[in-house]
């Protein structure tokens, strides 16, 4: 397995890498946080890893203000989609706000609080190989 990969939202998409089939949950996620102008965005497949979600996505906003408000246009988005109500946690505050969209867990954070909790590495814990 490989470790957590940054992907593009375009067709450009590297070798390897998982791709959103158009029309999915996650390729609105990911098109969704592209013209928001999200930073560093990175999809991990959760299948066989996690029953939670399929997919955690991971992104960066500048700050709680841009944070804030991908959040809730993201949520507006998947309901617009009929793709089902969304849950928010860390609205308020917009330090670390998650979104569970059913299938796709995204956390958006401030670039501070991203690196401090470092959750691609936490996820990416198994993808060394076996010894």
């Amino acid at each position: 397995m490989t470790s957590p990969q940054p992907l593009p939202v375009d067709a450009g998409i590297a070798s390897g890498s998982p791709v959103a089939a158009p029309g999915t949950v996650l390729d609105l996620v990911l098109r969704s946080l592209d013209d928001d102008q999200a930073q560093e965005i990175v999809t991990i497949p959760l299948e066989g890893k996690s029953s939670v979600a399929d997919h955690m996505v991971i992104a960066s906003g500048r700050s709680t203000r841009q944070v804030a408000s991908m959040a809730q246009k993201l949520a507006e988005r998947i309901k617009q989609g009929s793709f089902g109500h969304v849950r928010i946690e860390g609205l308020p505050a917009a330090d670390w706000v998650l979104i569970d969209a059913g299938d796709i867990v995204v956390h958006l954070f401030r670039p501070e609080v991203r690196s401090f909790y470092n959750l691609e590495r936490m996820w990416a814990f198994g993808d060394q190989g076996a010894a």
